[in-house]
């Protein structure tokens, strides 16, 4: 397995121990880091700035055996670069005398070029242009007679595998207007940042998140290196912080503080970088910077296990314990979204009442806390929800009881309307055989829906969707039934976002009584329930939706890499075997991938067709904004890839 192919580059950034003034022995140091077994699979290391002679040399930089040293140095590190990248800082003197602080990249025993900075930091501790004058201007070709010729300037791009990167040092990425900025809009997909940033209290958080958020306006991957503990402490201490961020996320970061250096190691996606840029339209359309010089040319990169991890429940933050204050802030979020969104339906249509089906399900469970917290928001009273259960011929004692429950539990009033009756008759009218099939399922299904749309007449109010966006999703909807309401409060949300959502509702915000009654409904298996549970008399619920269409937690992260990164089935499939490699095997992989792109195919006739319902994260179904496909696109081709994997 060979994960370069699908768009992974190994990174290393690195902090070694320095010594001060001395680039023979930094340069030994460097060296014996570049062939380190760790890094033997590493793409690109990343030294912190000025890494070559130290950067808290003051005034020995101007020594004239500091250059004549530092010019040795980089030849050595130069000679031991292999097809790895190797990215370290140093003083540069130029012909015309000025100093740069710079940084140089290596590769098979050649400097590529050198990237000067050029925004040097001249207050509080640090004085940096007492030593150094700015890049900015800077473009000579250096013919040098051991180090050969290459270019210093800051607008150069480096090829890395099939992707590209540029370089901008430190306090660069603290100006206005940071150099990255112009490179990334010329096709940097990773940016590296040679670094000395110092430690003070609280600065660590602040430097994640700034690299966290220069990688996400950039829409970028960003490798950081500073300096380690091991440089001067006269004014200040340096901790040896490394950094990876990718397009808003952190993705690693090395312990800080070890005097015997620090490291970390991980990879960044170049693709799912490529995908990002190509549908955000704002950076699709900003201008191009066009005088860049490109070094290097694309190659072939080995990458035969990952580091990074994939989360199973990537709609799910994941959590030390089961409700951390990430996800407690993550759920609180969601809801206001979801209601807020209903509230101001219901400002709009005029509506009296919110007209809710309950089946004693998930979904719409869900949608009933909204309901009264879109009550709540606009002060009215919860008897203001009609809520009314529907139970037909498959319809179990258990969730009716959890649907009485769940109401009364919350001080609302519950209508009952038996549908047995008229879907008996209607199946007559049609000459229907009595089989349970598609048509006596789906006749019940729109039974419900039409009622709950003339109640909603009768009482001036509306039908709250309940469907969720795995559901739309796999097309497990009955058109024109469930699949229609007045607002879907529920649409953007995933079914295992939903799970989540109630358990954390039951645990922070319910009363005893509601609290029971949603454990309850979270203990119920996931059912339809239009098939009759006399057709398998060992369960109470016959129909188990995951038993027919696959666990959601697949199809979840199925909808997750799919609609939200753009990777095509096999990446899928890829990730997947990391992220569930201990719960499902190859066979059962395939299985479900290959039914969840022939439903999500076949089924885009109902999503082209779906009512409004809030958008509460990056993925959602919408046929308005977020998701347009024709509903006549073959799939066929995407089948026969997954049958193809091994």
């Amino acid at each position: 397995m060979n994960y370069a192919d699908y768009g992974f580059i190994r990174l290393a950034s690195i902090a070694p121990p320095v010594a001060i003034g001395n680039p023979k022995r930094n340069a030994e140091q460097i060296v014996q880091s570049i062939q380190q077994n760790e890094y033997a699979d590493v793409s690109l290391m990343l030294f912190p700035e000025l890494s070559i002679s130290g950067y808290t040399c003051e005034d020995l930089f101007f020594n004239q055996s500091m250059v004549n040293q530092v010019e040795e140095a980089l030849y050595q590190v130069a000679r031991a670069s292999d097809e790895r990248i190797v990215v370290v800082g140093a003083p540069w003197r130029l012909a015309d005398g000025r100093l740069l602080n710079a940084a140089f990249v290596c590769q098979n025993g050649l400097i590529l070029g050198a990237v000067p900075k050029t925004s040097h930091p001249n207050y509080g501790e640090f004085y940096d242009k007492r030593w150094f004058a700015s890049g900015a201007d800077v473009e000579q070709c250096v013919d040098h007679p051991k180090l050969g010729q290459f270019v210093i300037a800051v607008d150069q791009l480096f090829a890395i595998g099939a992707s590209w990167f540029a370089i901008e040092i430190c306090e660069d990425l603290w100006q206005p207007s940071p150099p990255s900025m112009r490179h990334v809009l010329a096709g940097a997909e990773l940016i590296v940042n040679p670094s000395a940033s110092n430690e003070l209290v609280s600065k660590a958080n602040y430097r994640r998140d700034l690299i966290r958020m220069a990688s996400a306006q950039g829409v970028c991957a960003y490798l950081y290196a500073s300096s380690g503990p091991t440089e001067s402490t006269k004014d200040i201490v340096f901790g040896g912080h490394n950094l990876l961020a990718e397009n808003g996320s952190l993705l690693a970061e090395s312990e800080r503080f070890c005097l015997s250096g620090s490291s970390m190691v991980c990879e960044f996606d170049w693709q799912k970088l490529r995908h990002d840029r190509s549908k955000n339209g704002t950076f699709a359309n900003s201008s191009r910077p066009i005088a860049y010089r490109h070094n290097g040319k694309p190659a072939q990169l080995s990458v035969n296990t990952l580091r990074r991890t994939f989360n199973a429940n990537p709609f799910v933050p994941p959590a030390d314990t089961e409700f951390d204050k990430e996800f407690d802030q993550r759920a609180s979020e969601i809801l206001q979204i979801q209601s807020t969104g209903l509230a101001r339906r219901i400002m709009a249509s005029h509506a009296k009442t919110l007209v809710l089906g309950v089946s004693g399900g998930l979904d719409s469970t869900l949608a009933f806390l909204v309901c009264l917290d879109a009550l709540d928001h606009l002060k009215k009273d919860h008897s203001d929800l009609c809520a009314i259960t529907l139970p037909g011929p498959a319809t179990s004692e258990h969730t009716l009881e959890s649907a009485r429950m769940l109401v009364s539990s919350a001080g609302a009033n519950l209508k009952e309307v038996r549908i047995d009756a008229s879907v008996e008759q209607h199946l007559k009218d049609l000459s229907h055989s009595g089989e349970h099939d598609v048509v006596f399922e789906n006749a019940q299904a729109r039974e419900r829906t039409q009622i709950l749309f003339d109640l909603a007449n009768q009482l001036n109010g509306i039908v709250v969707g309940t469907g969720d966006l795995s559901e739309l999703a796999l097309g497990w909807c009955t058109y024109n039934a469930d699949q229609m309401s007045s607002y879907n409060v529920n649409a953007s949300v995933p079914k295992t976002l939903v799970i989540y959502l109630v358990r954390w509702y039951a645990h922070h915000r319910a009363n005893q009584a509601l609290s029971d009654a949603l454990l309850r409904i979270l203990d119920t298996p996931i059912s339809p329930e239009l098939v009759p549970a006399s057709d398998n008399a060992d369960d109470a619920i016959s129909q188990q939706t995951e038993s027919i269409i696959g666990p959601y937690e697949l199809h979840d992260f199925f909808i997750y890499h799919y609609l939200r990164n753009g990777f095509d089935a096999e990446k899928i499939y890829r990730l997947a075997q990391l992220a569930f490699s201990d719960k499902y095997d190859a066979a059962t992989l395939k299985r479900w991938l290959k039914l969840f792109f022939k439903r999500f195919y076949m089924h885009q006739f109902k999503r082209t067709t779906l009512p409004s319902g809030p958008k509460v994260g990056s993925v959602s179904l919408s046929p308005r904004g977020d998701w347009r496909m024709p509903d006549e696109a073959d799939v066929s081709a995407i089948l026969d890839s997954i049958e193809a994997l091994k």
